[in-house]
């Protein structure tokens, strides 16, 4: 298995350089974080917020009952920051820290994609440079007896690199975008949920001591 494992590894070394094998790496990587990250996603609930909304418009509503049994019933990372806006915390600053929070944690690997996303390019042209001038040394080296095979090989080995890099970019860029138009998502949300909170529509029935009713 291993023996297999280095032989192949040695045959695309040979087809494409050091370059692709890093490009190979870093796409496994890849793979690792995004099977990581839709994980995350899934047990915190990202994009999953029905009970919530159902809790925001309660509470607009004026039915704190109601609205404290919605978000009782959801599983959302959510729940924790919307619980101490529903039990009386004011600060602004301290709810949007605490969603912050909750955010960065979430967010942990979108740096790394969006670096692979920039670099694989990159070095797939800087392989296709080294590609190319390793060609043209092999056709100086042939001298007069130019054979074109030679600079045509030579400049699709080249080009493979190109082409692996830009495999490995799209689609981290692609995957990096949804992750981040889920999030940006749940932000609005959360915003929206807090302002809700601090200061709903309907406040629910006043209590009006009976001294100034009588008085009135």
């Amino acid at each position: 298995m291993i023996t297999h494992l280095l032989d192949t590894l040695q045959r695309i070394a040979a087809l494409g350089g050091p370059v692709v094998l890093l490009l190979g790496a870093l796409s496994v990587l890849v793979v690792a974080v995004l099977i990581y990250k839709l994980w995350q996603f899934n047990a915190a609930g990202v994009g999953r917020h029905q009970s919530v909304r159902r809790a925001i418009a309660a509470w607009d509503a004026g039915d704190t009952t109601a609205a404290r049994d919605h978000l009782a019933q959801s599983r959302s990372y959510l729940v924790p920051v919307l619980s101490l806006a529903f039990d009386g915390q004011t600060d602004a600053a301290r709810l949007e820290a605490e969603a912050e929070t909750r955010f960065a944690r979430l967010e942990g690997g979108f740096r790394f994609l969006d670096t692979v996303a920039q670099l694989a390019p990159l070095l797939g042209l800087f392989g296709t440079v080294l590609g190319m001038i390793s060609a043209f040394q092999a056709l100086q080296d042939a001298g007069s007896q130019v054979d074109p095979a030679i600079l045509a090989g030579g400049i699709w080995v080249a080009l493979l690199t190109t082409a692996v890099g830009l495999a490995v970019a799209m689609p981290t860029s692609v995957i990096l975008g949804w992750f981040e138009s889920r999030m940006d998502a749940d932000r609005v949300l959360t915003q929206q949920a807090l302002r809700t909170a601090r200061s709903p529509l309907e406040r629910g029935p006043q209590h009006i001591p009976q001294g100034t009713l009588a008085h009135a």
